[in-house]
């Protein structure tokens, strides 16, 4: 019921900065959890941040210091910017929604590539 809809990657130089967007279809009453996760090649997916309906926030260590995640209520939109990117930030980026109801609901976006290279 719920598309998600991301953008916003691409090729960066080290050290430089990427904001992602993640536009769901619809606004969403229930409690919900926003998250951001990548998976690069031969490994396993990684959670990078997470922001709940109430705005609770968390970080992956690996990104935290250089990234924020907020959310636009009005836009529907998540936003997850990285700053001072390294090589090892390259990877798919995935936007995921699950809301907390009986029965849960997950939802994912088709994912946007991010690639970290001189």
């Amino acid at each position: 019921q719920v598309q998600l809809v991301e953008s916003g990657g691409g090729l960066v130089q080290p050290g430089g900065s990427v904001t992602l967007s993640c536009v769901k279809s619809q606004s969403i009453t229930a409690f919900y959890v926003t998250a951001w996760y990548r998976q690069a090649p031969g490994k396993q997916r990684e959670l990078v941040a997470r922001i709940t309906s109430n705005g609770a926030i968390n970080y992956a260590d690996s990104v935290k210091g250089r990234s924020t995640i907020s959310e636009d209520n009005a836009k529907n939109t998540v936003y997850l910017q990285m700053n001072s990117l390294k090589p090892e930030d390259t990877a798919i980026y995935y936007c995921n929604v699950h809301i907390i109801q009986i029965p849960p609901s997950d939802y994912w976006g088709q994912g946007t590539q991010v690639t970290v290279s001189s």
